[in-house]
Formats: C-alpha cells, structure tokens, sequence
C-alpha cells in the first residue's frame, strides 16, 4: 500500500516517468485553486455586471486550465 505525504495524499511506490512535467501539473493545479479561490472572493466585492463576468471568465479559464492538468496527472500513473 503507497505511504501517505503530511497532505494525504498517497505517494507513488515507484518515480514518474517525467519528475519534472509531473511537478509542473502538481504546481499548476495548486495555483489555479488559489487563484480561483482568490477571484471567488473578488466576485463577492464586485460591484458591477461588467466586473463579475470578467471575474468568472478567468474563473472558467483556470478551471479547465486545471481539468486539463488534473487529467495529464491521472494519464502518469
């Protein structure tokens, strides 16, 4: 059974493949999610139509941003 990381998650028995494409995806999903969760919060502030639908366009962009490495992540394993 692979060990858990202070984080929870289960970590691999055996290396990647690519070590360095793997820490990319791994960096790109947990800045996505702080940005995501830093315009959700400016959603709330927002005053105006205009600045909200901006606000959730990024949003959208770095969610699939995300799917996207969430599903190069799963094709390593």
């Amino acid at each position: 059974m692979p060990e858990r990381s202070a984080g929870g998650m289960a970590e691999r028995l055996l290396p990647a493949e690519d070590p360095v494409s793997e820490e990319v995806l791994e960096w790109t999903v947990t800045r996505d999610a702080h940005d995501i969760t830093r315009l959700m919060t400016w959603l709330c502030e927002a005053r105006s139509r205009r600045d909200r639908k901006a606000l959730m366009g990024r949003a959208r962009e770095l969610l699939a941003e995300m799917e996207e490495a969430l599903q190069r992540l799963a094709q390593m394993q």
